[in-house]
């Protein structure tokens, strides 16, 4: 299962998993591009391993990173409680 967390600007869109069963969460983020479809990145907390990254620019990559260094750990604790919405009580 995965759970909506924040939609940018730009219309990308950043979601994580539930936690899964090894402790992890998959953190996963697309964005709409004209010309490709799609771009998009997968990212491991607690780890920070990143993989599967297509279309993205090195600086639209550090951006993410450091959004997911800053979120962490309420995408991991929402994780826990079935996403943000529920963990908030909406």
């Amino acid at each position: 299962m995965m759970y909506p967390y924040a939609t940018l600007n730009d219309d990308t869109e950043i979601t994580h998993s539930e936690m899964l069963p090894d402790g992890r969460v998959k953190v996963y983020i697309e964005t709409p591009d004209l010309k490709d479809g799609f771009h998009n990145a997968t990212c491991y907390l607690p780890e920070h391993s990143w993989e599967d990254v297509n279309g993205y620019s090195d600086a639209e990559m550090d951006y993410f990173k450091e959004f997911v260094r800053n979120n962490a750990h309420l995408m991991i604790e929402f994780s826990k409680e079935g996403g943000i919405l529920n963990a908030s009580n909406f």
